[in-house]
């Protein structure tokens, strides 16, 4: 039995034409023609919760006494020199919405007034900062002042 050539390659009488392009439709874009075969992600929301699982966060540091009385009076000498509108330096935490402890946050501003009530400094930019949350607050109005060193 003698085989034929268009069974070895049964598409040679097509192989050599020009390709087909359409009269009506532009071509794709080579980008987007790429874009189809990106990997499709089966699990919705995983790269995220991976990323959230991985992303740090610190534990809230507990002053002791000594540091609290040293912050304490730093605070009574603010409020002394409140109409002054002092410059601050203040480190205060943060906490994360999302998961357990938060991040330390120094800021520099000018503070406008002490909320007694809420126990907040609110600076002149509106940022308000909870006093329980202050872990160093610095000024040029403590220089000189041996009370509130530290």
């Amino acid at each position: 039995m003698q085989t034929k050539k268009a069974d070895y390659f049964p598409y040679e009488d097509i192989v050599d034409l020009p390709h087909p392009t359409s009269k009506i439709h532009q071509p794709m874009a080579r980008m987007d023609r790429a874009a189809q075969f990106n990997p499709f992600a089966a699990l919705t929301g995983y790269d995220d919760e991976i990323r959230e699982a991985a992303r740090l966060t610190s534990e809230k540091i507990l002053l002791a006494e000594d540091e609290k009385r040293v912050l304490d009076k730093k605070l009574q000498g603010l409020m002394l020199r409140i109409h002054e509108h002092p410059e601050l330096e203040v480190t205060y935490f943060i906490a994360d919405e999302k998961k357990t402890g938060g991040v330390y946050q120094t800021l520099q501003g000018v503070l406008k007034k002490i909320d007694a009530i809420q126990r907040t400094l609110v600076l002149m930019d509106g940022t308000r900062i909870e006093m329980q949350d202050i872990l160093r607050l610095e000024s040029r109005i403590f220089d000189g002042l041996p009370e509130a060193e530290g």
